[in-house]
């Protein structure tokens, strides 16, 4: 994924996620379910941590995988282009305002000094929208080891937790019971709705890395508990439904 935004047909893309549904795809080591609000640890021997930065660089198209940035770029575009998409739409969709969650961006989870949400440390390998202070946080080496597959994938995991700061904001009704995919139905709205919106291009390969991610990111069993994240096709059918038909196709039956 890259900024600028070309044009390429969202249709057809969000119909090539359809078909990796379908078809499956590849997805590395599967965790084991996760704390809610937050996208879970994927299984792996963690590289020893780099230096840490929550101002990255400014995006800089061709300097790392995919013809993008390196992950510290990426993750600062996904920033600005999902937050974008929200002040540019939420007035079209809620009654209510809109203000940004905190980005209170890296951390290493493996170290002393990580930040406390509801006065636990926050989850090594993890990224989280924390309720308590309104912000979201990832753990670079989550972001490393996923940017290494893909840069789709920071976009992801940012869009995905921003999704959750979202529902934070919503009236109790407009929130499904299943959170964590509404959180990818959001991501997925977003995600191609900025496309749309001329902020974000999908480049050759960024639908299979997205499905990927969300595979990579699933539970080990189907969807049983409000605090789970679903299966691999759960989680890539509900991002592709907020990528088909946009952000009122998350909400709760009866709302849309």
């Amino acid at each position: 994924m890259a900024v600028p935004w070309y044009p390429r047909s969202c249709a057809a893309l969000a119909a090539a996620l359809t078909l990796l549904l379908v078809t499956g795809c590849g997805g590395g080591d599967v965790p084991s379910p996760a704390v809610e609000s937050s996208s879970p640890a994927v299984g792996r021997s963690s590289p020893a941590p780099g230096p840490l930065s929550s101002s990255p660089a400014a995006p800089t198209p061709g300097a790392g995988p995919d013809g993008g940035g390196s992950v510290e770029e990426d993750i600062q575009a996904a920033v600005s282009v999902t937050n974008t998409y929200w002040q540019t739409h939420w007035s079209q969709l809620f009654t209510s305002g809109y203000g940004p969650p905190r980005v209170a961006g890296a951390y290493d989870g493996d170290t002393p000094g990580t930040p406390v949400c509801g006065g636990a440390p926050l989850p090594d390998d993890n990224a989280v929208y924390c309720p308590d202070g309104d912000y979201i946080a990832w753990d670079m080496d989550l972001m490393r080891w996923g940017h290494a597959r893909g840069d789709a994938w920071v976009y992801l995991v940012i869009a995905h937790e921003w999704g959750h700061a979202v529902q934070n904001r919503l009236d109790a009704g407009l929130v499904d019971l299943a959170r964590e995919l509404q959180a990818d139905c959001l991501a997925g709205a977003v995600l191609f709705g900025a496309a749309q919106d001329g902020t974000l291009t999908f480049e050759d390969g960024d639908t299979e890395e997205l499905a990927d991610a969300l595979t990579a990111l699933a539970d080990r069993t189907p969807w049983t508990d409000v605090s789970d994240h679903g299966d691999a096709s759960q989680r890539v059918s509900y991002f592709s439904r907020g990528a088909r038909s946009g952000v009122k196709s998350c909400l709760p039956t009866g709302v849309q």
